[in-house]
């Protein structure tokens, strides 16, 4: 059995960023992931900061988390907001790249020095006399551990919903983790379920952007990261558009089916 200091589950935003300051202060971690190419991946609204979170990610970056400065590199347009009140209220919101953004953090992981990147799903906790000593994954290999770090996300019993139809997954394409929430509630912790909605990818192409508002970025923005010092400008064109009333007559149409809504 191999052993560590600390183990991961969950390659998103939170178990990225507890794995390398885990690595980075010298513990042998490992990182276990379902897919290698989808870590930290934005399934559903790709951007950065805002108003709940634009400081958040900036402290991150303060106490020496990635996300601040990779963010500032792999951006489509950064907006300043707030720009009229108080320094504690600007803020900074990012449309992220989120092509480059995964590929490149999985760069960062790869290269990082006490840090075992992991393809697997983890089935089971392994407990002994009430104490987590490491996690076995879905091959039936242990792995041991002196602390076990959580990120799971959406994964730990996820559903995907569309329309009238429902199935396991943890996101789009991807499998859910069905078997470490049932050990996790013989174990004693209590679960819940948080739902989040996925808007429609559409092709560049098929848009007529002279029909929408045009949303420009900062030619001088504000960075989350301390460290970035370059000027780092990325001019795509964004647009905003308002509900067709097509649109929204068809909407009305199917609120008997819309996920949202059966959920409640």
């Amino acid at each position: 059995m191999k052993n560590y200091d600390i183990i991961v589950v969950g390659a998103g935003h939170a178990g990225v960023e507890a794995a390398l300051v885990a690595a980075r202060h010298g513990l042998k971690t490992a990182l276990f992931t379902i897919y290698l190419d989808n870590i930290a991946m934005m399934s559903c609204n790709p951007s950065v900061g805002g108003p709940g979170k634009s400081h958040l990610v900036s402290e991150l970056g303060m106490l020496g988390g990635e996300m601040a400065r990779h963010i500032d590199n792999y951006n489509l347009q950064l907006k300043n907001l707030n720009h009229t009140k108080g320094l504690a209220s600007r803020i900074t919101r990012a449309q992220a790249d989120k092509y480059w953004y995964r590929i490149k953090m999985r760069e960062i992981i790869e290269k990082q020095e006490n840090l075992d990147l992991v393809q697997g799903i983890v089935v089971d906790l392994i407990v002994e006399n009430k104490k987590v000593m490491g996690v076995e994954d879905n091959l039936g290999i242990k792995y041991g551990a002196k602390a076990v770090v959580l990120c799971t996300g959406t994964f730990l019993g996820g559903e995907y919903v569309m329309g009238d139809v429902k199935y396991s997954s943890g996101r789009q394409g991807e499998p859910a983790s069905v078997d470490l929430p049932d050990r996790l509630v013989e174990y004693g912790f209590e679960l819940d379920r948080y739902q989040t909605a996925t808007p429609p990818r559409i092709a560049k192409s098929s848009i007529d952007f002279s029909k929408t508002e045009e949303l420009k970025g900062e030619d001088k923005p504000r960075y989350f990261s301390y460290e970035t010092k370059k000027n780092i400008i990325r001019l795509y064109q964004l647009g905003l558009h308002s509900q067709h009333l097509k649109q929204y007559e068809w909407d009305r149409k199917c609120l008997n089916i819309r996920p949202l809504l059966l959920e409640l």
